[in-house]
């Protein structure tokens, strides 16, 4: 059957048009299998026209900052957000973990390491907001930043920065010193 088709359409460019009943026309193609031919030309034209779309890669804070900050800056309750990112440090997944009150979100080292395990990530980098618009870690912070840095480097999944986003600014608990 696939010789009878190649054989009418010797151009794989030729199929690109070709209808329901020229595909029925051919012996041994009813209506069920010419369907699902359509079906599958209709696929291959569209991935031919998706372009490839390219990861953003994370070479630092401000990478990081520009990834999240429109987004981030506007939410009027807490939210930390993670960023998977490859060995070359391109964007694998990205994801808010948590949702937390208006000044605090509970954050546990699992939940985050669970999603960089799933991904298969090289390393991850953390973001949350204050929703004062102040970017000013608490002692909080510091002290989850801590923790993650910890896990991290036990299961070999480094946490690249703590970001926090303030509005329309940002501080890098790691530029900062904190780890």
């Amino acid at each position: 059957m696939a010789n009878r088709v190649v054989a009418k359409y010797s151009e794989i460019a030729d199929m690109r048009e070709i209808t329901l009943q020229e595909l029925t026309e051919i012996n041994g193609i009813g209506l069920a299998k010419a369907a699902k031919m359509l079906a599958a030309i209709e696929i291959s034209k569209r991935l031919g026209a998706q372009k490839v779309s390219t990861c953003p890669v994370i070479r630092g804070p401000q990478d990081g900052a520009d990834l999240v900050m429109q987004e981030m800056s506007l939410l009027s309750q807490e939210h930390f957000h993670c960023v998977f990112l490859s060995t070359r440090n391109k964007l694998v997944h990205r994801e808010t973990i948590f949702i937390g009150s208006l000044n605090s979100s509970v954050v546990h080292p699992r939940e985050i390491f669970k999603q960089a395990m799933k991904y298969s990530s090289a390393s991850v980098m953390c973001f949350h907001n204050h929703p004062s618009g102040d970017a000013t870690p608490s002692t909080q912070d510091i002290t989850v930043t801590k923790r993650l840095k910890k896990a991290g480097d036990l299961l070999g999944i480094p946490l690249i920065d703590h970001i926090i986003i303030g509005n329309n600014t940002f501080i890098s608990l790691k530029q900062e010193g904190y780890f």
